[in-house]
């Protein structure tokens, strides 16, 4: 079906019908059946199930490190008394886990240490072929350690580790996993500290040993420590996660205020950080129309512990060679898309910076500074400064960061500040201000944004977040705000989200991402998720959905809605089914899809069918995928989508995806295909190598390959050589437009260092034997505490 009438029968239907009818009765019918379903309240409630209550555990001081070499041997751990009382968070909430785990800690002078041993009934069945470090460990068992150093209960350090001795780490900020609850992490992985981690799998389970330096949490306070803390298993073939706290499935480790606590840690070495990371690059580089060129440059990145809580970054001539390139796609709407960062300057901390005006917009975007929003190409930055942390009672954010001109690009600085303050709970009250000034665009000079937001969060698992947000920039102050509510309401049976928002016509935050302004929104998305006495089976799902989208003067812009049914079984694998799925949607501008196909204005009614299944995950063979079909503005689409991860061990694994698209279109028809086959190679835990071959027959008709070589050859330190050709950072532009392509050969250095200022008495020891020493890595505790108290 093409363009429709919004005053013909059929536009009254589409605004007006009774699909609110039939989704209630969809509910209603799922419910009973759930309840029907639903386990007994009494086995629910046996008396081995947990109730919430403060954990509690202490840390025993030594003299020197452990053996660090992923046992338990040494006799040094005997002194410490085992964290052994975990309950299980999935499946069976607040039960005795499957398989027992204990935890030691120690410290002294300058870090602390977790020894972890993980049993296990079937150690031929644990499931690790993780060695790169920085990689999502969903595949494979890994534990993970949450560290509250400030003892606020809304802000933590995670470090996450396999039976390998792989290294994960991140952040949550503020009680909540702001970038990576995309991709299902527990935190924002973007922060990386120094650590040291060891691990072995052994007759009876895996264990592991953990040194975490005081600097590496900005440590300051010696005496009487309290921290934070929570411990989290999870054994893969079982799809079981166990915690030490916060085990409600609606909680997680994420849940910070209900971690247990540790004491016993005092007269301990100033743990104040400070690390030198200078870097040099030197290669060659081809730009489309242009002729090869050297690369030979260099910079350095420094971080400085301005108080316990408050860090400063600085960056000077940055770079991003190294920078993961970005998955390309085609997009089948007129609007702007939202990609990940993976930058690490403004990785870091970012969760600190989080400001959202619903959904996915955000009133702060750093994809927006250094990266050509039209091209994808690097814009450079000369400098860069970022302070985070805490001050008192507040969250504080502040980054300021200046990019020359280049191209397209002219020169701007862009200065972000952010401040929360606790009110109840992990409730807060914020405030946000950003000012972009370019310096060579006379008619854009300069863009400004500002905004308040609070969230609420209430017994029963309530929250309610609003906001409110303006811009101003040259010819468009007014009519330029964004403000709205959102709220969610948790349980085991039910999830509730939903939201109403307006967007004024000359809203524009040029260092934000808004993919439609002029815009009043509400959406409501409930979500049943029994779990029925069925065999295997872990979750059902019913799903109704609703999203109308208005211009400020009711003028329908785009209504989507239907209707969802999923079943989750205990080994992982899932299988759901949208059975109709209805789009409403007026183009005011013509959309330029395929090459010299556009798409005219007018109002379009679409719908489709989605089916989607992913195997089990314990598996060396994972695949996922789905297939939609139905009418797409005026015509016909058919889309498949699958994607496969195989690790035939611990070294090799091998990831492909293919989106397969064929458009039928009064305008003419067409296929696109993106495909990638990204391979890693581990020669071991610190020397790898990875290479991503796309191909994208949409507008780009062209193959792009990423090759990187990686040699962490001492903390925080590596070796690299890169080879990109195509591109490396995908436009946020959503007009498919075809990107300038550039060809690149670099080899960069980095050098990562604590001065010390002639005290030696902080460098950590290295037992000989110890694998960590075999790789000539050197850890550095404070080693100038006089000076920087």
């Amino acid at each position: 079906m093409g363009a429709v009438d919004l005053g013909s029968p059929i536009a009254i239907n589409l605004q007006h019908g009774d699909w609110w009818q039939r989704c209630v009765h969809f509910l209603l019918i799922a419910f009973i059946a759930s309840v029907c379903l639903w386990p007994a309240r009494a086995a629910a409630r046996s008396p081995q199930t947990a109730s919430p209550t403060l954990r509690s555990a202490d840390a025993v001081r030594v003299e020197r490190a452990p053996k660090l070499d992923g046992t338990l041997d040494d006799p040094l751990w005997k002194q410490a008394k085992p964290i052994e009382q975990f309950f299980q968070k999935e499946p069976a909430e607040g039960q005795v886990p499957t398989e027992r785990t204990e935890i030691r800690i120690l410290y002294t002078q300058h870090e602390v240490y977790f020894g972890v041993y993980c049993y296990d009934s079937q150690p031929s069945q644990i499931v690790a072929g993780e060695l790169r470090r920085d990689v999502s460990q969903d595949l494979d068992d890994h534990f993970e350690i949450l560290i509250d150093s400030r003892h606020d209960r809304r802000n933590a350090y995670v470090f996450e580790f396999n039976p390998l001795g792989t290294q994960l780490d991140g952040l949550i900020s503020e009680e909540a996993n702001q970038q990576n609850s995309l991709n299902g992490a527990d935190f924002d992985s973007g922060w990386d500290g120094i650590w040291t981690s060891e691990a072995r799998i052994t007759k009876d389970g895996w264990s592991a040993t953990i040194a975490v330096p005081f600097s590496t949490l900005n440590f300051t306070k010696s005496k009487n420590v309290v921290w934070g803390v929570n411990f989290k298993r999870f054994i893969r073939r079982k799809n079981e996660e166990d915690l030490w706290a916060a085990w409600r499935r609606t909680w997680g480790i994420t849940k910070v205020s209900e971690a247990g606590e540790l004491h016993g840690i005092t007269e301990i070495g100033s743990g104040r950080l400070f690390i030198v990371k200078p870097y040099g690059l030197l290669g060659a580089e081809q730009m489309t129309g242009h002729d090869w060129h050297a690369l030979d440059t260099g910079g350095v990145d420094i971080k400085y512990g301005l108080r316990s809580n408050l860090v400063l970054n600085i960056t000077a001539n940055t770079d991003f060679a190294d920078t993961e390139a970005d998955q390309q796609f085609f997009n089948l709407s007129p609007f702007k898309i939202s990609i990940p960062e993976k930058r690490p300057f403004f990785l870091e901390n970012q969760g600190i910076f989080d400001f959202s005006t619903g959904g996915t917009d955000r009133l702060f975007f750093s994809r927006q500074i250094g990266i050509d929003p039209n091209t994808g190409l690097e814009v450079p930055i000369n400098a860069g400064a970022k302070v985070t942390g805490a001050v008192g009672n507040f969250q504080l954010g502040l980054m300021d960061v200046e990019t020359r001109s280049t191209g397209t690009s002219p020169s701007a600085n862009y200065a972000v500040a952010r401040l929360t303050h606790p009110l109840f709970g992990s409730s807060y009250i914020g405030a946000m201000y950003i000012d972009k000034r370019s310096g060579g665009n006379p008619l854009d000079p300069y863009n400004q944004s500002a905004g308040l937001d609070m969230r609420l969060v209430l017994p029963k698992n309530v929250s309610l977040y609003f906001w409110g947000a303006g811009t101003r920039s040259l010819g468009l102050t007014k009519n330029a705000t964004d403000v709205g509510v959102s709220w969610t309401y948790l349980t085991n049976l039910l999830q509730l989200t939903g939201g109403v928002d307006k967007i004024a016509p000359n809203y524009n935050p040029e260092v934000g991402y808004v993919p439609q302004v002029n815009a009043k929104e509400v959406l409501v998305d409930p979500l049943l998720t029994p779990r029925p006495k069925l065999r295997g089976v872990r979750q059902l799902q019913f799903e109704c959905f609703f999203w109308r989208q208005t211009n400020t003067l009711d003028r329908l812009q785009i209504e989507q809605r239907g209707g969802r049914g999923g079943v989750y079984f205990n080994n992982g694998s899932y299988f759901t089914v949208i059975p109709d799925f209805l789009n409403v949607q007026r183009l005011n501008t013509p959309f330029n899809i395929y090459k010299n196909i556009s798409i005219p204005t007018g109002i379009y009614r679409y719908d489709t069918h989605h089916f989607e299944a992913g195997s089990p995950q314990d598996r060396p063979l994972t695949l996922m995928g789905y297939y939609e079909f139905g009418t797409y503005y005026g015509g016909k689409i058919d889309t498949a989508f699958v994607m496969g991860t195989y690790r035939p061990g611990p070294r090799w694994s091998f990831s492909t995806g293919e989106t397969w698209n064929q458009i039928h279109l009064p305008q003419g028809n067409f296929t696109v295909d993106v495909a990638s086959l990204q391979t890693n190679y581990s020669f071991s835990r610190f020397l790898t190598f990875t290479s991503l071959m796309q191909v994208n027959t949409s507008n780009n008709q062209a193959v792009s390959a990423n090759l990187r070589l990686r040699y962490n050859y001492r903390p925080d330190s590596d070796f690299y050589v890169i080879y990109n050709v195509g591109t490396q950072f995908e436009s946020l532009n959503g007009s498919n437009q075809q990107q300038i392509r550039d060809a690149r050969f670099a080899i960069k250095f980095t050098y990562s260092f604590q001065p010390r200022f002639g005290h030696t008495d902080g460098i950590a020891a290295i037992t000989p034997d110890s694998p960590t020493s075999r790789m000539g890595r050197v850890y550095l505790g404070n080693a100038a505490n006089s000076v920087l108290q």
